[in-house]
Order: structure tokens, then C-alpha cells, then sequence
């Protein structure tokens, strides 16, 4: 796929936090290129450098630094867009523009729940994909989102569990890193020696996306599993690194060494000989009563790796353990670029030029045109 003419990617969003993360982790990426950036009518007609206040760690790519912000309204040079909208914004936005025929990979929360889009977490529901291929509200585009960001930790421990055992009902907690909020987030005077106990709407998506993560595909539908999910959230200083304390009960019976196998050989349905940003360990499974830490342990893998410790016998339920996923890579940016590589290795993305007249995203002869 690197040897063919990359496709051209358009972020919505493009200057705020996510966004920057998309550009950061986009910069040489061996299937897709930048072309087109847009955010607020503030924003709109300046070169980049100038419209965005860069939090990120390396300078502006030189590629990106003098592209014109646009707004979504504008016409959009790209041949699919990454969102990293608000979920307000992105509500009424990306139905739009997903009618005006461009694949939409969402990181917003507006459409997870949708029945007809798919909530995908590569390395864990690769088939839910065919999701985008019976969106009548959205087409000729489509509309395909990535889970909340401690959501995409915690599915990440349950889907090997899962499998193996059958899950029967599960208890989270989880400690929140800042970065999580966006810029400029939570205020210092709030957070500061300080942990805030509750995080508005974050509570409802830990309690229901990983139903439909690791629901059956069935009739071109997902069925989602039926377990119970019990979630409390806080926001803790930290900047990077949401944690989650997690207790599980299992259908069936296990002992304390065939769950730490089963967690230890994860390797997950993808590979990253398949998709550029998968990791080669979707899970790290740490020994000792020390780790995960966010400081130690949140770049694994790129970021894209949960690290999972202190795993041990639960006296409520049947094991509890503590996971570390970085939250604006695994659980945002990272986790959107994965889902366009999923789509684009399957023919769901396509060079917008190639596309035969009249037609929509999932027809065969759109899809010979495609990476």
C-alpha cells in the first residue's frame, strides 16, 4: 500500500488539541498525507502557525506550518476526514459532509451509539468496519468513530477475557489524566492538589460503549453483549495516562495463571505487518505491585499499547486489576488513524477523483479505485 499515491486527509478540528495530535502523528505517514485543515471561523483564512497554539512536543511539520485554515463549510481538497470536533459541532458537521461524500473517522462522541456506525477498535472488532457500507442517513460518505478514551483501555483488557472466559459483570474506576479535557481544560485552581470526583457524560460511555465493542456482528447489526458495567470517574493532576481499576467477574471459572496468560499472549486481530499504527502488543502485562504508572508506562507502544498491573483475586467479584491507556493517543488521535488504516486496507477509502459517477463508497467498482 506505501508504494501507491497516499491518500490526502482533511482534520476537522484541526487546531485544537486532537487535532495537533493527528497532525503530529500523521507527519510521513506511509498511506496518507495532510492536504486540507479546518476549525472555527476564527481560525479560517490564516496559515496554520499562525491559527494554532502548538502544544505538541515537536515543532509544526514544515508541510503543515503555511496551509490555509479553512472552515468545514469551505471546499475541503481532501479524499477523507479525521474529526476531532466537539460532539455538538460534530453532530451537526459530520452528517454533512459525509453527505457531501467524504468518509468522516470521527473521534467525537455524537454517533458511537448510532446503530448503523461502528464504534471500532481495530485489533478488537475489525469486522464491525462493514458497518459503513449501510449508512443511508450519511451516504454517499460515511460516518465511523473511535470509543472514549478510557473506554479504549478498558476494552482492550475485556476482549481477551472475554473470549477465554466470558464476562459477567465488571466494576471500574478511574483516574483521569488532564490532557483529557482539552486546552485549555480544567482550570489549575481546580485541579491542583486536588482530584475531581465526576466527569459529565463520562460515566454513561464507560457503562455502555464496551457493550457495543464487543457485541456480535449479526445481519449487517450489532447485537451488543449483555454484561453489566458499573463505572465511577475522576480527574487527577496527572497530564498524560488515564488509569482504570478494574474488578471482573468471568463466566467461567479461572485461576489467577490461566488469566495472566490469556492476557500476556493478547496479540489482538490486526498486526502491525497489516496496518502502520497497530502495535505489535496490544497489551503489556507488567509482574510486581508498582506499575502501571502514567509517567513510566503511557508510551508504550507508541502510546498505543495498555499496560496492565497488580493483577490479583478480587473478594467481590473474581479478579481485579489496574490498566494504563494514554488517552489522547490509544484513546483519540492514535486510535482514529487506526480505524482509517483498517478502512483503507479493506477499500472503504478512496481517492475522491477515481470514484465512478453517482456512486457510493461500498460499491465493488468504487472500491477496485482504492488503496
Amino acid at each position: 500500500m506505501s508504494q501507491k499515491p497516499r491518500l490526502k486527509a482533511g482534520i476537522l478540528g484541526a487546531t485544537g488539541s486532537v487535532g495537533q495530535k493527528l497532525i503530529r502523528l500523521l507527519d510521513r505517514h506511509p498511506w496518507f498525507e495532510i492536504t486540507a485543515l479546518a476549525a472555527s471561523a476564527r481560525s479560517a483564512g490564516l496559515p496554520y502557525h499562525k491559527a494554532a497554539h502548538w502544544l505538541e512536543p515537536t515543532s509544526i511539520p514544515e508541510a503543515i506550518r503555511d496551509i490555509e485554515v479553512k472552515t468545514p463549510d469551505d471546499d475541503l481538497d481532501c479524499d477523507f476526514l479525521f474529526s476531532a470536533l466537539d460532539s455538538s459541532t460534530a453532530r451537526e458537521v459530520e452528517p454533512s459532509l459525509a453527505r457531501a461524500g467524504f468518509p468522516v473517522i470521527s473521534n467525537a462522541s455524537a454517533f458511537r451509539m448510532d446503530p448503523a456506525v461502528p464504534l471500532l477498535v481495530p485489533d478488537i472488532n475489525p469486522s464491525h468496519a462493514e458497518l459503513v457500507c449501510n449508512q443511508p442517513d450519511f451516504a454517499p460518505g460515511f460516518i465511523a468513530t473511535n470509543p472514549n478514551c478510557a473506554t479504549a483501555g478498558l476494552v482492550a483488557t475485556l476482549k481477551p477475557l472475554d473470549v477465554a472466559f466470558g464476562i459477567e459483570a465488571i466494576e471500574v474506576t478511574t483516574l483521569q489524566a488532564v490532557s483529557g479535557a482539552g486546552y485549555p481544560g480544567v482550570s489549575a485552581l481546580d485541579i491542583m492538589g486536588n482530584i475531581i470526583p465526576n466527569i459529565p457524560g463520562e460515566e454513561e460511555k464507560l457503562e455502555e460503549e464496551p457493550k457495543k465493542i464487543l457485541g456480535r456482528l449479526e445481519n449487517s447489526a450489532i447485537t451488543p453483549n449483555v454484561f453489566p458495567v458499573s463505572a465511577q470517574v475522576t480527574r487527577v493532576p496527572t497530564v498524560d495516562g488515564h488509569l482504570l481499576c478494574v474488578s471482573v467477574s468471568l463466566r467461567r471459572r479461572a485461576d489467577i495463571s490461566e488469566v495472566r496468560q490469556v492476557l500476556t499472549d493478547y496479540r489482538g486481530e490486526l498486526t502491525h505487518d497489516e496496518l502502520p499504527s497497530a502495535p505489535s502488543h496490544p497489551l503489556q502485562v507488567l509482574n510486581g505491585e508498582v506499575g502501571p504508572q502514567p509517567r513510566l508506562h503511557a508510551d508504550a507502544g507508541g502510546g498505543m499499547t495498555v499496560t496492565v498491573g497488580r493483577l490479583r483475586p478480587c473478594r467481590v467479584l473474581d479478579f481485579r486489576y489496574v490498566a494504563l491507556v494514554h488517552n489522547t493517543i490509544r484513546g483519540a488521535a492514535g486510535a482514529a488513524i487506526l480505524n482509517a488504516e483498517l478502512l483503507a486496507s479493506r477499500g472503504l477509502l478512496s481517492h475522491r477523483s477515481q470514484a465512478p459517477q453517482g456512486s457510493t463508497l461500498c460499491e465493488p467498482e468504487y472500491q477496485r479505485a482504492c488503496i
